[in-house]
């Protein structure tokens, strides 16, 4: 099963963001895709809600340097 979550997210400015932030939350457990929309702030990602919450998403995000939270 696979749910799909939105994350509006801020601090990014460039395409190298992008990258980081597709890298950082695609590598987690659960995660089938990751697109981030630059210009628009958002973060969709297609999950599987049993194996990572969408908490963890925001976290992963932060990892990456930005804050984030749930649309």
């Amino acid at each position: 099963m696979t749910t799909h979550t939105t994350l509006r997210a801020e601090g990014f400015s460039c395409p190298s963001c992008v990258a980081r932030i597709e890298k950082q939350v695609g590598r987690l457990e659960g995660v089938e895709r990751v697109k981030v929309r630059f210009a628009s702030g958002r973060i969709e990602i297609d999950h599987d809600p049993e194996r990572i919450a969408p908490e963890q998403l925001v976290d992963a995000v932060a990892t990456a340097g930005y804050a984030s939270k749930v649309a």
